[in-house]
């Protein structure tokens, strides 16, 4: 197999995981996932991403103070979130919506199905490990836009290790806490939470996977 089509395999074989098992991860397995995302390119080799990674009962404590800004607080993202979604932008995400909601027997109508769906993206969806990723305030959306790449080598690199993660954002609406809890200054920007663990494969939340649009979509050829 030649390297496009290693990479292309380990790209094909990610997904969002929705439910984990309990182990955690070697923390050597840890720092690999962690030194092959942070060769990604960034503006000026900046490198704006910093991580918090929580293992045991530090992932626990963090489940819980969540949990209760969750049930407490107003959503304050430090990014505000999209507008909305429209045309194919809309169309693709009830897709995936109602994927997950078909594999796990949540029925349409059900609110209070999908309510504790939603629900489970606060508690990690059962992982072992949250990486907590920030980057500088002060580059605003190009900081944000080279983390965008150091998230999507760590899961990709997890992949690799055959270790299983989901890229939140729902946590980051309650950057408040996210600060609080892992003692972040004011110069840095919660974008989003990273859940990783042991894939529990058995579990029907794990049994679907999403599609791509084909490239005529969106690509404008030219010339």
């Amino acid at each position: 197999m030649n390297r496009y089509d290693t990479l292309f395999d380990i790209l094909k074989s990610r997904h969002s995981c929705r439910a984990f098992k309990p182990d955690q991860v070697a923390r050597e397995d840890i720092e690999a996932i962690l030194l092959a995302a942070q060769r990604v390119p960034s503006w000026c080799n900046a490198q704006p991403w910093k991580v918090s990674v929580t293992s045991g009962d530090e992932t626990e404590r963090l489940r819980e103070a969540l949990g209760a800004a969750v049930t407490q607080g107003k959503p304050a993202p430090d990014i505000p979130f999209p507008e909305g979604y429209t045309g194919d932008h809309r169309e693709r995400r009830r897709t995936c919506g109602w994927q997950l909601y078909e594999a796990v027997g949540v029925e349409k109508g059900d609110r209070a199905g999908s309510a504790r769906e939603m629900m489970k993206n606060y508690s990690f969806f059962g992982a072992p490990h949250v990486a907590m990723i920030t980057s500088g305030r002060e580059l605003g959306s190009y900081g944000a836009l080279d983390t965008g790449g150091f998230i999507t080598a760590f899961t990709l690199a997890a992949e690799a290790r055959g270790i299983a993660t989901i890229a939140q954002a729902a946590p980051a609406a309650f950057s408040p806490a996210l600060h609080d809890f892992f003692g972040l200054g004011e110069d840095r920007l919660a974008l989003c939470v990273i859940s990783f663990g042991y894939s529990d494969t058995a579990h029907p939340a794990n049994g679907f996977r999403t599609a791509r649009a084909p490239l005529d979509d969106w690509v404008d050829w030219r010339g």
